[in-house]
């Protein structure tokens, strides 16, 4: 029996090729993550719509396409997991990236608010939802011995986005006007997730780094065994995961949408706006890899207890004292939380129910983030609606910490082999 070749990556061994993949990862997350410069567009859309076309629409009208987005996104996850197997990561990625980037393309030529909820929400929210876990999956094959750190890596070109997108959205839309951006970004998201996804690959069956081993149990750290999809479902530990998931994108997801909006609202002028969204996508997407390796040194469950905690207090501030810097803090820590849910879940995925059939466990998962994206986005625009603020919500997420703390103490931890009887 012939030995089978050693593992390359672009040429280089597998030890550093790995981190390439990180890189493109990154790289195509980058475009998938620009839905989160949504808050720039509100305005102008707004405008588009009422002065240019005579629509009538409310702040729930224009939060909702990025809800759909992030639901389609979410819905579709959990589809896509058999289909990187069959297909490899390669292909699903690149079908990703056709339908994400002819969601901006085709939302271009949307004449109401409803026909962008179909081609921008769901025309772009499948796309996403379609090429988002294939780089994650890629990262948690490869990465055997830093999960953690290398999922947040990869995912925190999502976050990271809006530092770039952001910027270049309010540009391009002062320049050529809001329909036209979505179909610039259309056409470039096309291009560069097709060249992006081209190196992508997973290991050979039983790869691993050289010299590292599993290690042995540790209680709240690392998996016991491997589950199916159907067996992580019958856990009570999958359960509490799913609704502190949840709990952290709704805090973060609403924070994204209405994180211009509520600056303004507060004197903040409205270019200095949209820089501040630039800057709480850095701490979104560093948030991925601190909060990544705090997984991996804390446990997934000491970690979304300390990001509970820091959501609750951010909120109970800008509750009382919604001044500049206080919402300059909060935004920053609930962007960074946000990110860092991002990081904790597919972490806790891989640690307690393994990697076997990891694309498809946390594509139900994933779940929870669409959840979030509608619950959070519209709880904003129907207190802004009855109340004319969204300061109204910051006492229902501080609420919804407090639960997802609990929950956390009382609830997540590795399930056990017994459980999957």
């Amino acid at each position: 029996m012939t030995e089978s070749l050693p593992e390359t990556i672009m040429g280089m061994d597998a030890e550093n090729g790995r981190w390439v993949l990180v890189i493109f990862g990154m790289l195509i997350n980058l475009c998938l993550g620009t839905i989160y410069s949504w808050s720039v567009f509100v305005a102008p859309l707004t405008s588009y719509f009422t002065k240019d076309l005579g629509q009538a629409v409310t702040a729930s009208d224009v939060l909702l396409p990025f809800s759909v987005f992030l639901a389609f996104f979410a819905i579709a996850m959990p589809f896509t997991g058999k289909y990187i197997e069959q297909y490899g990561p390669r292909n699903v990625t690149i079908v990703g990236g056709i339908l994400t980037g002819l969601g901006w393309l085709l939302a271009s030529f949307a004449t109401s608010v409803p026909m962008l909820y179909v081609l921008y929400g769901i025309v772009g929210g499948i796309g996403v939802g379609i090429a988002y876990g294939v780089p994650v999956a890629v990262s948690a094959r490869w990465f055997p011995d830093r999960r953690g750190l290398a999922v947040g890596l990869t995912l925190l070109g999502f976050g990271f986005s809006a530092f770039f997108t952001a910027n270049i959205a309010g540009y391009l839309i002062v320049t050529y006007g809001v329909m036209t951006t979505f179909r610039i970004f259309g056409i470039a998201f096309v291009i560069l997730t097709i060249l992006l996804a081209l190196p992508l690959k997973f290991p050979q069956a039983g790869w691993k780094p050289a010299g590292w081993e599993p290690p042995a149990p540790v209680t709240g750290q690392v998996v016991t065994c491997e589950f199916r999809r159907d067996e992580m479902l019958k856990t009570t530990s999958f359960y509490a995961l799913w609704v502190c998931y949840f709990i952290g994108c709704l805090a973060g997801l609403m924070a994204v949408g209405i994180a211009k909006p509520v600056g303004s609202d507060i004197g903040i002028e409205a270019g200095l706006a949209t820089v501040l969204v630039g800057v709480f996508a850095i701490f979104n997407g560093f948030g991925r890899p601190v909060f990544g390796a705090l997984t991996d040194k804390l446990t997934p469950r000491n970690t979304a207890m300390v990001s509970f905690v820091l959501i609750a207090l951010v909120s109970v501030l800008m509750w009382q004292v919604p001044t500049v810097p206080v919402y300059i803090l909060a935004f920053v820590v609930l962007w960074g939380c946000l990110g860092g849910w991002l990081a904790i879940a597919p972490t806790a995925t891989g640690c307690y129910f393994g990697t076997g059939d990891y694309p498809r466990c946390y594509g139900v998962l994933f779940l929870a983030y669409g959840a979030g994206a509608i619950a959070g986005p519209q709880l904003a625009g129907f207190i802004k609606t009855s109340t004319g603020s969204y300061l109204g919500v910051f006492p229902y997420v501080m609420v919804l910490a407090v639960i997802g703390f609990v929950i956390a103490f009382a609830l997540l931890k590795p399930p056990q082999a017994a459980d999957k009887k």
